[in-house]
């Protein structure tokens, strides 16, 4: 059997089996990275030799009972893997190495996985673009002329061309969900909190920066259930008590209720995928499915989004220059009170007191609460990931200079953050599923949110997604 293109769950079968070994499997996924990755320039830090190390160790186990045993698997570039790099796409960072292992990437190997190298990201992991001047850029492989998303990128076109078994990114603005919709494959951006990765104090932070989440990418949503499995705990430094996440609300589709909101006004999104997601509405109702597609959470979106663009710039802010603050607050006080972009609401927030940031976070935890009293009514709801399919590469300037046209309306590029905000601003879980293709061949995924911790519920529909409907499809070319 060729696993070029299996789950994960597959591949450690295979594995436990003795169908293959463990430094079988790697050296083939070495081989397809080795004769394939140029094309793309997905895995960027090889980590080849101690990979075959743990490899070896791992054939010589007598226990292989790990859920994910044996399976290799390369993780975003910016998570602390010990001995490796860890830049962000910084030139001046490109000799660092990390000392000690995330916490995340220490479960994850306690889970039996095997990484073997790191995967490309945007500087400051900050565009829906995957290129940086240590690095360079990366193509999606579906069309190597269109960008695999970003922040993740990397991770999702290593996934969609089979040269990796598993991947590990990060989404403060569909960071995950962004490229998994862009290269057709899985990604899970857990409920904000449940998965803490505190790595090399030299680099990481210890307090968990507000709204950002690590979460999987894949090719099944079966995966994503087994990584949250194995990260989902809390930090031992952390007296916190650890959430339960309950189980599925539900077993089969016609247990179902499910929310369909697949546009709004005043935000362009692309026809194709509007319609892609109405045609699966109509799927489930012919399954027996309760849909709706008028219920929506009681709070304005509008100003919902803009909440979260300026409690999104405070989080950025605390990692940010004292120069660079100094340069947006200016850059704020010059612009009309008309400019409503993204950008402009991101600039206004720069450099608030606490007391504003705490007036924000009272008006944030009403929506929350808006929105957990939806889903009281609803299982599931499903939306755009953003506004488009893959978009070609862009690297003209800075994001708040690029501009974009959808639907014949022009935008600033950054405007683009309504889907995936409207989502992670508010703490929830989202699971993105592949559900079709444009016309032109790039892939589309819906956003599946849910309640605050109700993870295994969105994972949960994407399985039912992927059992009637297609699930990941390999690009042609990449056998």
């Amino acid at each position: 059997m060729n696993p070029s293109f299996l789950s994960a769950q597959a591949l450690a079968g295979l594995v436990r089996k003795g169908d293959t070994g463990c430094l079988e499997l790697l050296d083939f996924f070495i081989s397809r990275t080795e004769r394939l990755n140029p094309r793309i320039n997905a895995i960027v830090v090889q980590d080849f030799d101690r990979a075959r190390e743990r490899a070896r160790a791992l054939d010589n186990a007598r226990e292989k009972s790990a859920p994910l045993f044996g399976v290799p698997m390369t993780v975003k570039e910016s998570f602390d893997v010990a001995g490796l790099p860890s830049t962000r796409g910084h030139s001046e960072a490109k000799d660092h190495r990390a000392r000690v292992s995330g916490l995340a990437i220490q479960r994850l190997e306690a889970a039996g996985v095997v990484i073997f190298g790191k995967t490309n990201v945007p500087v400051d992991l900050a565009d829906w673009q995957s290129y940086n001047p240590v690095y360079g850029t990366t193509s999606n492989p579906w069309n190597t002329a269109h960008t695999p998303g970003g922040s993740s990128g990397g991770s999702a076109a290593a996934l969609a061309a089979g040269l990796t078994g598993l991947e590990l990114g990060t989404d403060i603005g569909g960071s995950i969900r962004v490229p998994a919709h862009y290269c057709g494959v899985f990604g899970h951006k857990p409920t904000w909190g449940i998965c803490p990765n505190f790595g090399d104090p030299a680099t990481s932070r210890t307090a968990m920066n507000d709204i950002a989440a690590l979460g999987p990418l894949a090719r099944s949503a079966g995966d994503l259930r087994l990584v949250l499995d194995a990260v989902a705990r809390p930090d031992p430094a952390d007296t916190a008590m650890a959430p339960t996440l309950p189980s599925p609300r539900f077993s089969s589709l016609k247990d179902l209720r499910v929310a369909v909101w697949s546009h709004e006004p005043g935000q362009p999104t692309e026809r194709e995928t509007t319609e892609q997601i109405e045609a699966l509405a109509d799927r489930l109702e012919h399954e027996g499915v309760t849909v709706s597609r008028t219920a929506r959470p009681a709070f304005e979106p509008l100003s919902a989004y803009r909440l979260y663009l300026t409690l999104l710039n405070a989080a950025w802010s605390g990692s940010a220059s004292d120069a660079v603050i100094a340069r947006e607050i200016e850059t704020a006080a010059k612009l009309s009170p008309e400019a409503m972009s993204a950008d402009a609401i991101m600039m206004r927030g720069a450099g608030m007191t606490h007391r504003t940031w705490l007036g924000l976070n009272e008006r944030r935890h009403v929506v929350r609460r808006a929105w957990n009293a939806f889903f009281r009514d609803w299982d599931v709801l499903l939306c755009p990931t953003i506004a488009t399919s893959a978009l070609p590469h862009r690297q003209d300037g800075a994001t708040w200079e690029r501009r974009i046209v959808i639907e014949g309306v022009e935008m600033a590029y950054n405007d683009q953050l309504f889907w995936p905000g409207l989502i992670c601003g508010f703490h929830l879980p989202a699971t993105i599923a592949p559900i079709g293709r444009t016309r032109a061949g790039l892939p589309i995924g819906v956003q599946i949110a849910g309640p605050t911790h109700g993870d295994r519920t969105t994972i949960a529909m994407a399985e039912l997604l992927e059992q009637a409907e297609s699930g990941f499809v390999a690009p042609s070319g990449w056998t």
